[in-house]
């Protein structure tokens, strides 16, 4: 046994030897020994040590941005007398955004795309490479925002910051493309795992939102990551399950048309919640404002809402909790319904009016400046839709509604709805509450709200721009691989040309000494004017009373024509309408750029789909 060490450490310190040799002596030392380890270890093995350090450096940093945001709000919360509590909710919320907004403009350069958007557009067209100034900025920004009161979710910054040391750990030891992808999900799993102490809704995430029309074989890595996260955090933090409602009731099938109603309503409220943020957002970015001016518009109208539904201040976890303790009264009376006397009717209008409100409450928190995302306010949401729900049945006369049990599911059912991640909701209500006895609940609420998101639109239309744009993959595998592919990489630049003024020997000359069998006919300022193949010249070679022709007389329009910002996958479209192999790239000038053919297309497709299928 000591001479099989000794045998290994001698290995290293040749190894080390070698690596200094390649002139990499800057690398640190603990990196040398994963540079070792690599080496030593089969692919499998690394990919398992790697998901080890990724996932445990995630939930770290899941730690590290809510035990911040906790101290942020145990210090205004205690260290602010109650009578000054619309003072309180006046200058917080405004004061974060607008702070985060100046740290993103002055340490951050005004680099701030955020939310899960930005992981699938590295992923697509980044080859999943993310800033490593990511591994940090998302901590700051976000422990700002909700910290002071932002009416916004953690896990987003913690999935993006849990990807960017994923990317960054596979960039430091050259891991190729897949194996980059793989460790970039396990770092955000890790993270959303840390942030709820529940490892299967991370993975669940990974693969419902992150890797979506990515093939892999490999899970592992993601299994080990969000096991590290999910104990880390429980560990350094000594949570219990974030949801323990001990007023939960078992499940009953004779409640099944209330969670059925319940998946409709969430459903509903879902797609409200979507279209008011895509209009707040086109609203913001409409402004002619600088983005100072629109932290603190956004922040004068968060600040205004949290004074008057206090509920909209931070996450929301706080809210929910108390409806199901039977403590709603307290929370409305810290609002200026306390002056109104509190009755059932008031109580009903309350929520109702605090649902239609989260939606823009999260909407300029997160598009006027701050940082945050859409997980924690769809949770808030959901429960105050079910509590809703609940309370509604018992005015009507049901009086036995499994409350508690409505507040579960309907958490569920709107993040089913906002995030189209039902699988991700399912698991997360239940990890997060031990409410595994409500797993067909769980199900029959998540997949209505989640069907119904679908029927009004089949991709989030928080990503559908994108989407649309070729940025980020979809669940089609097929075509996610040409949007991978750039235009610029198959246009020739060394296509042959001739001035539609030139003489028919200078084309026979052009012929004789190129290698091409399209030109392109311009004109003196490089204007397409025609083109011309060999099959147009072939009959003109061998006569003798040729030296007449003019060019103009032999060249013929093209079919059609590509622009540089086409993407590939329209390109094909275009060959297979005007069944053409060849086509002439011209800018919106017309000037000539070069010509692109479908086989240099299909042939980098072939390659890419054998890569991806390996």
């Amino acid at each position: 046994m000591k001479i099989n060490t000794k045998k290994k450490y001698l290995s290293f310190l040749k190894f080390k030897r070698d690596f200094q040799n390649y002139g990499l002596e800057k690398v640190r030392s603990y990196e040398l020994v994963v540079y070792w380890l690599k080496n030593q270890l089969s692919r499998t093995q690394f990919l398992i040590l790697s998901g080890i350090l990724v996932g445990c450096t995630a939930g770290l940093a899941g730690v590290i941005l809510k035990t911040l945001v906790h101290n942020i709000h145990f210090f205004i919360t205690t260290k602010v007398h109650f009578e000054y509590q619309i003072l309180f909710y006046i200058i917080f919320p405004l004061l974060g955004i607008v702070l985060t907004t100046m740290v993103v403009l002055t340490v951050f350069k005004g680099q701030d795309r955020k939310g899960i958007g930005a992981i699938l557009y590295e992923i697509a067209q980044n080859s999943s490479i993310v800033s490593s100034v990511k591994m940090y900025s998302q901590i700051i920004q976000s422990a700002i925002t909700v910290g002071l009161g932002g009416s916004a979710g953690l896990e987003s910054p913690i999935a993006v910051t849990g990807a960017a040391i994923g990317s960054n750990y596979a960039q430091t030891y050259r891991l190729s493309y897949k194996e980059r992808t793989l460790l970039l999900a396990a770092g955000a799993t890790a993270g959303i795992a840390s942030a709820f102490n529940a490892p299967i809704a991370g993975i669940m995430f990974a693969f419902e939102i992150l890797l979506t029309g990515v093939v892999f074989t490999d899970f592992i890595p993601l299994v080990v990551a969000a096991v590290c996260g999910s104990l880390l955090s429980r560990v350094l933090l000594q949570e219990d399950v974030l949801f323990r409602f001990y007023t939960r009731e078992a499940f009953n099938y004779i409640n099944l048309p209330y969670y059925l109603i319940l998946g409709i309503v969430t459903g509903l409220y879902a797609r409200y919640f979507l279209i008011i943020s895509q209009k707040v957002e086109h609203f913001m970015k409409g402004l002619n404002l600088s983005r100072l001016r629109k932290a603190v518009l956004g922040g004068a109208v968060l600040s205004l809402l949290c004074v008057l539904f206090p509920p909209l201040f931070g996450e929301g976890y706080d809210t929910v909790k108390a409806f199901t303790n039977g403590d709603v009264h307290s929370i409305i009376h810290n609002s200026f319904f306390r002056y109104f006397d509190i009755q059932n009717w008031t109580i009903i209008l309350f929520l109702i009016l605090v649902l239609l409100l989260k939606a823009f409450a999260t909407s300029f928190t997160i598009y006027s400046g701050g940082n945050g995302g859409n997980f924690a306010p769809s949770l808030f949401a959901g429960g105050t839709v079910g509590y809703l729900f609940a309370l509604i049945c018992q005015q009507i006369g049901f009086q036995e509604v499994p409350v508690t049990n409505l507040v579960l599911v309907g958490m569920a059912g709107a993040m089913s709805g906002v995030m189209y991640a039902p699988l991700t909701a399912i698991f997360l209500i239940a990890e997060s509450s031990f409410g595994y006895d409500l797993f067909i609940p769980l199900m029959i609420v998540s997949v209505i709200s989640f069907l119904m998101a679908k029927w009004f639109s089949a991709i989030s239309p928080e990503l559908k721009t994108l989407a649309d744009q070729g940025k980020i993959f979809t669940d089609k595998h097929d075509k996610n691989l040409l949007f991978l592919l750039k235009t610029h990489q198959f246009i020739d630049k060394n296509s042959q040309i001739i001035r539609e003024d030139a003489s028919i020997s200078e084309l026979f000359d052009l012929v004789k000494n190129g290698n091409k069998n399209t030109f392109a006919v311009v004109d003196e300022n490089r204007r397409l004017k025609g083109i011309l193949t060999l099959d147009d010249i072939r009959p003109y070679f061998f006569g003798n009373d040729n030296q007449d022709i003019k060019i103009t007389k032999l060249m013929k329009a093209p079919p059609a024509v590509i622009f540089p910002e086409n993407q590939p996958v329209e390109i094909l479209q275009i060959f297979d309408n005007t069944e053409t192999w060849n086509l002439p790239v011209v800018d919106h000038q017309h000037c000539f750029i070069g010509f692109i053919s479908k086989s240099s297309i299909l042939t980098s497709y072939r390659n890419l789909l054998k890569k991806y299928s390996d």
